[in-house]
Order: structure tokens, then sequence, then C-alpha cells
């Protein structure tokens, strides 16, 4: 008798048979029904919580880069700003960044603010003046052109305009747009606001709200005579092979400068704009992780009621010999296993959604009959979703680390259980 307890004590870890009444203790009976409910639930709370998490991120992270691709496709990575005098030499200062290596595009701009109207409406632009060349360098313009053409822009008096602001204004290539200028002509009476009709032979697409309402494209030549600046421009846009490398461009781009030149780099354009991002998923990662560690002390009480219950069947199992570490792996595999298949289809379900976030916001759309992504208020035209495969690895392997600690209280219990004093009362 003592040999073969001796032999039963000595199993080996996570033998069959601890498989096999971890899986009959998961699997609901009519007296411990309640126990499979929380573990149910349980299982959702841990499921929704990873994918959920993934989503959001997925979500968080596309927002980001979509973003990031629209503003920095069209604002300079490095905008140069003269020091002490215009930048009457532009030209040659130009010319001079644009040969440092690294740099893709230089080109220099003349930005002003004017009204764009039409017959049907109006609205507040920035007109910037640049080179058809630059332009043409600028792929998110270049490649999105939806009616008309960049075609001999610098030859004639026509502009570029965004979508938006030509769907707003009711007008298409070949129409006239208006602007008017606050600051025109100086006369005796006082500077008047100057006033003129421009063709549009072009309007692009950009697929960020603001540029497609706000930007107008004109000849540099053109804006400089309509902003009265005939030879100097207002900076130089800077674009570079590498935004995130952007420290190492600034010595190079004043150095080829050669002159007293002020740099703003797209990080202190925009830090404001995305610091506040990054605070919004650090705040959105620690609240949804709350869905997850609920989720986990659901399992820590569907495992303390399930040793309360399962009492009887413990001291027998040790009176058979089976050893206080084997009783801490049955329960330790019962309740892993919620978490862990609960992580493992909350992975999946969250991949799956993330792949098809968009086709599932405009299906969403039509059945509600409201516009749950707008434009006007979250600046891109569609939900965009980037699966990081750090994060996601993070958010499982935090699901797992919280699944597995939450068994652990209740597996000692169940070893800690005294088989005499459970079987007093039966």
């Amino acid at each position: 008798m003592d040999e073969t307890m001796t032999e039963t004590a000595k199993t080996a870890p996570f033998a069959p048979f601890e498989w096999m009444l971890s899986a009959r203790y998961l699997r609901a009976r009519r007296k411990e029904g309640f126990i499979s409910v929380i573990a149910g639930f349980s299982f959702l709370g841990i499921m929704l919580g990873v994918a959920t998490l993934i989503i959001v991120m997925a979500v968080m992270n596309g927002f980001r880069k979509e973003l990031l691709d629209k503003i920095l496709g069209l604002n300079g990575h490095i905008l140069v700003q003269p020091l002490e005098s215009p930048l009457t030499d532009w030209k040659d200062v130009a010319e001079r960044i644009s040969q440092v290596e690294g740099i893709r595009l230089a080109a220099p701009v003349v930005d002003g603010q004017a009204l764009a109207s039409s017959p049907w409406n109006a609205s507040g632009v920035l007109v910037r003046g640049i080179r058809s060349d630059d332009l043409n360098n600028l792929t998110s313009i270049a490649k999105n052109i939806k009616q008309g053409s960049l075609d001999g822009f610098d030859e004639g008096q026509g502009v570029a305009i965004g979508r938006r602001l030509a769907d707003q204004l009711s007008l298409h290539a070949g129409d006239s747009v208006t602007l008017v200028a606050p600051k025109g002509a100086v006369t005796p009476m006082g500077t008047t606001p100057r006033i003129k009709p421009y063709k549009i032979v072009a309007v692009f697409e950009i697929g960020m709200s603001e540029y497609d309402l706000g930007f107008v494209f004109m000849p540099l030549a053109e804006a400089q005579a309509y902003f009265n600046r005939s030879s100097d421009v207002t900076s130089i846009e800077v674009f570079t092979t590498n935004p995130d490398r952007i420290d190492a461009f600034r010595k190079a781009v004043t150095d080829a400068a050669g002159r007293p030149v002020f740099l703003v780099d797209w990080r202190q354009r925009n830090s404001t704009f995305f610091n506040a991002l990054q605070v919004e998923r650090n705040v959105m990662f620690l609240i949804l992780t709350m869905i997850v560690l609920v989720a986990a002390l659901n399992i820590v009480s569907g495992l303390i009621m399930l040793v309360k219950d399962k009492g009887s069947d413990i001291a027998i199992l040790r009176t058979m010999g089976a050893s206080q570490g084997s009783i801490m792996r049955i329960f330790l595999i019962t309740g892993a296993s919620i978490g862990v298949v609960g992580t493992l289809v909350g992975f999946f379900v969250g991949l799956v959604i993330c792949l098809n976030i968009e086709s599932i916001r405009q299906f969403l759309s039509w059945l509600t009959s409201t516009e749950l992504f707008s434009p006007e208020l979250y600046f891109l035209s569609k939900l965009p979703a980037e699966i990081d495969i750090g994060e996601t690895t993070a958010v499982v392997i935090m699901a797992l680390t919280l699944s597995f600690l939450a068994t652990l209280y209740p597996s000692w219990r169940a070893a800690r259980l005294d088989p005499v004093e459970a079987l007093r009362y039966e």
C-alpha cells in the first residue's frame, strides 16, 4: 500500500489525470451551474478586454500614422524662416539646402490668408504659392488629383483646391473661384482688399478634411504678386527622407542656408496635437486594462467557490495519494484555461475586426443611419487601424500573466485543504 501511494505521489507534474479532472471541473453540471456561469463571464470578460485593447490600440496607432503621413505629406519636416532680412535670396538658399544629403525637396512658398468665394458660398482658406515642380514632388497632392490636371501649373493663373472646398463652394475644375485678401493695393484712402477670380485647374483630395477644405495652391510668381511680395518668399518647406531623424538634419540645413535663418521642425509645429494623442492613447490603455483585471478577479472568485464546493473531492484525492502539488496544478489548469482560451479568442477577434474595421464602420453607419466617423471631427475620411506587433504581444502577455496570477491563491488554498477537516462534515 505504501509503495503504491509513493508511486502515485511521485506522478509527473501535469499528468493526464490532472488535465482530466480540470476538464471535468470546467464542464457545467446542475449542482455547480452557478460556478460555471462565473467561469463563462470570466472568459467573456478576458476575451472582450483583450479584443477591445487590441482594436483601440490599433485604431489609435492608425489614426496617428495617417495624420502624420498626411501632415508631413503636405507640410515640410523643417520650416526655414528668415532672420534679420527677408528671403530675397530664396532661390540660392533653396538650391543649397536641396544639395544636403537626405533632403529630398526644398520648396520656397508664399503663404497668405484669403476668403474663397463663389456665387453659392464662401470659406476662409490658406493660399500657398508654390512652384509647379515642387507641387508635383508633393505626392500627397500630385497623386490625388480628382479633377483637372497640374500640367502647365506655372504658366497660367490657375489654382488647385481641395475636394471638400470645391464641394462647399459648389465648384468643379474649369470653374472660377474668387479670392479676397485683406491686404491689397495701398491707396490714399488706405489699404483696400484684393479681389481676384482664378480658374480652378485641379481639384485634389488628400483624405484629411482640414487640408481638403482649407488649402488653395497657386503658382509662386502669382502668389508673390497677389500678396505684395515681389521679390521674397514667406519660408522654405524642407522635406527629408526620414522625419524621425530630424535632429540630424537641423545643423546641416542651417549651415547650407548660408544666412541667418530660424528653423521649426514638424515636432514643434504639431507638438500639442501629437502629445494629446499620446496622452489619450496611454489613458485608453490603462482604462481598458481594467476590463482584463476585473475578468481576472472573476476567475479568482469562481475558483474559490469551486474549491469550496469540491472540498470533499479534494479530500478523497488526498487520501488516495494525490500530492499537494497535484491538487494545486488541477485548479491552476482549471483557472488558467479560462484565461488562456479567453485571451486567444480575444486576440483573433481583435485581429479580424482590425483587418475589417472600415467595412464594419460602413455597415454600422448604414444600419444606424448615422455618421460614426465624421471627417470634420476626426480629420480623416476613413477609419484607420495599424496593428503594432510589439503592442499586441504586450497585451496578450499581460492578459495571460493576469490569468495565471489569478489562479495562484485559489490553487494554493485547495492544496492546503486538510482532508480530515473537509470530510468531517460530509
